[in-house]
């Protein structure tokens, strides 16, 4: 036997899980469009980001040439005291702090 209890509680269930259920059915349908957006959002770089990507390509460039700087004139010093070795190791540093300067913007002064 049912009491009174469940003739309240059944029509008002249904209001909710219908609620539920349109709910479920708008997220189902709307699914592909949000994964659609997900990927071309992932597959697109915004100006910012390659704006930061060519800040830190730059800051490794910069990074690497003052390592260069340091060795070479570490090297130059070694070599004018008479390493032949030394003054390979500085005549590849300069090679290659030749190479790195052009890609390397110049500040202009103001």
């Amino acid at each position: 036997m049912l009491s009174r209890h469940a003739f309240v509680a059944v029509p008002l269930a249904s209001l909710l899980l219908g609620g539920c259920l349109a709910k479920t059915a708008f997220d189902i349908a709307t699914a592909p469009v949000r994964v659609a957006s997900s990927a071309v959002d992932l597959a697109t770089t915004s100006q910012s980001e390659a704006d930061e990507k060519r800040g830190r390509e730059l800051r490794r460039r910069e990074e690497r040439l003052g390592q260069l700087e340091r060795e070479y004139s570490q090297q130059a010093e070694r070599c004018a005291r008479g390493s032949q070795n030394a003054c390979r190791q500085a005549e590849l540093a300069r090679a290659e702090m030749d190479d790195l300067l052009p890609t390397i913007p110049v500040e202009r002064a103001r």
